[in-house]
């Protein structure tokens, strides 16, 4: 591979992430609703909404099917192939599965949540608040197959317009309107109802304008005939290929969710575990998760990428682009885990008395967040090429999981839940690596790494100290300040990785990469 072609991938997947960019930090304003929620219903509400809304999210995969994953690599190797028809049929096929199947799931789960719900042990107000928070399912489906089929065209912006402002602005109209009419129980699961389908049906909407539908052509009956057939050839690949990706999406949600779902069902069984409590961890939750989102920087641009590589069968040029996006990803993340470890009490007091309690859950929370988007990147390249070794790595992982939250939550409450979603994104990196070191044969990524673990290591000791010698929020935000001032200082002598210099130096057009 040349180191042209090195750089040019490098720079495309740069000007992917700078699009993504605007698209999270858009979505992250969704923490406003989170903090009204805090500020104006309580801990209690917010840990009832949040319960919820894990099961929901869980449920959902099982709706979408792994469609949205599945159409972005079919999309991006049709386009590759320059058949638009096959494109906009793929788009179609996924949408009309992934919400009809949504509206089916949605309703059984009602029926199931009400039959069963309060024999399981969950509080009423839970079970209420689920029943009506699981109607959001259609539009997520709507939402994440628009996204994905966008993606899969290489156009990264929408997710600004659909998620970063129109799901993240209805959310939080329709919470104060619902507010202002006396729902006050139920404002935040309706709420999410709203939300959710706005930015679907704008995620669709712009979708849709990329294919060129045209007007109609009444089609002679043999044509018309053999396009059906073809229509019902290409549901039968694309919902085979999405089958492990649906299965192992669950599971990776499941993951995810376990702790906050598993804590609904210790409501005061466990030590220190209440409403209130699950609460103000679902606030330390809310603001690690946006650790999750470092990885939506780059795997939307690196999955249509990724793809035409593998169909290409350029292993060498997919893996040193693997690398660029392990340093910058690495890079990214130690400053943020850093903050919410450091100064987390500070974080979490802003959203009401009580919730500085949980900084501990919160460093807890983030470093486990950090390493799920870390290790997000393998499972990218796994799903492009062998997507049944990402089911058996979840499939693994989930079993640790749920062991580990069955034991630790009844010993050690809130911070076992916390320690619960740890240990199983260790385990799911390490499954990651092996795969593709010995599996894939890519070789070792340790020396793309060396800059940003060298700067973290030099930044850990200046804040450590800070924050031992200072006691309270001052000691806190003074450990913040130290870290970051010293990690900026030690990559200002370090210097860019060669490679990302001649990045910058493509995209900023000031010299031109020998050919």
């Amino acid at each position: 591979m040349s180191r042209a072609a090195s750089v040019e991938d490098g720079a495309e997947l740069a000007r992917g992430a700078a699009i993504n960019t605007l698209a999270m930090l858009a979505s992250n304003f969704r923490g406003v609703f989170t903090f009204l929620v805090a500020r104006l219903l309580g801990r209690a509400t917010l840990g009832i909404f949040t319960i919820a809304w894990a099961a929901t999210d869980l449920l959902s995969k099982v709706g979408v099917f792994g469609l949205d994953n599945s159409v972005t690599t079919f999309i991006a190797r049709s386009e590759a192939e320059g058949d638009r028809h096959h494109s906009r049929t793929l788009f179609r096929i996924a949408l009309g599965v992934s919400v009809s199947l949504s509206v089916i799931v949605a309703a059984a789960s009602v029926v199931a949540a009400h039959a069963f719900g309060q024999r399981l042990g969950q509080p009423p107000e839970v079970v209420a608040a689920l029943t009506l928070v699981l109607w959001a399912m259609p539009g997520l489906a709507l939402y994440k197959v628009g996204t994905a089929a966008s993606r899969g065209m290489k156009v990264m912006r929408h997710d600004v317009y659909s998620r970063g402002f129109t799901e993240t602005v209805g959310t939080t109209a329709a919470f104060l309107v619902a507010m202002a009419l006396g729902a006050r129980a139920s404002a935040p699961e309706i709420a999410a109802i709203a939300g959710t389908l706005a930015g679907g049906v704008v995620a669709v909407a712009l979708a849709a304008s990329l294919f060129g539908e045209g007007g109609r052509v009444r089609l002679p009956l043999a044509e018309a005939r053999g396009r059906q057939a073809d229509t019902a050839a290409v549901t039968r690949k694309l919902v085979t290929y999405a089958a492990p990706i649906a299965g192992y999406d669950l599971l990776n949600t499941l993951i995810l969710s376990l702790d906050v779902v598993m804590l609904g069902f210790f409501i005061g069984k466990a030590p220190g575990v209440t409403l209130a409590t699950v609460g103000v961890y679902a606030a330390a939750v809310d603001v690690a998760s946006g650790l999750r989102k470092v990885s939506q920087l780059f795997n939307p641009i690196f999955v249509p990428v990724v793809a035409a590589m593998a169909a290409g069968r350029e292993d060498e040029r997919a893996a040193a682009t693997y690398g660029h996006l392990a340093r910058w990803t690495l890079a990214i993340l130690f400053p943020l885990v850093a903050v919410m470890t450091l100064g987390g009490g500070a974080l979490l007091a802003i959203y009401g008395p009580g919730f500085r309690d949980g900084g501990l859950w919160l460093g807890i929370v983030a470093v486990a967040c950090a390493t799920n988007a870390f290790v997000s990147l393998g499972e990218v390249v796994i799903m492009v090429r062998r997507p049944r070794l990402n089911l058996f790595n979840s499939a693994v992982t989930s079993v640790v999981a749920v062991a580990a939250n069955l034991w630790l939550i009844p010993h050690y409450g809130i911070t076992g839940a916390a320690l619960g979603i740890l240990l199983p994104y260790l385990m799911q990196g390490c499954l990651r690596h092996l795969e593709l070191r010995y599996l894939f044969g890519w070789p070792s990524q340790a020396r793309e790494l060396t800059r940003p673990i060298i700067a973290a290591a030099a930044a850990v000791l200046p804040g450590l100290g800070c924050r031992m010698a200072v006691p309270g929020i001052p000691g806190q935000l003074a450990a913040v300040a130290a870290f970051l001032a010293a990690y900026v200082g030690t990559w200002r002598l370090l210097g860019l990785d060669p490679s990302d210099r001649a990045i910058v130096q493509e995209l900023t057009g000031r010299a031109a990469v020998p050919r």
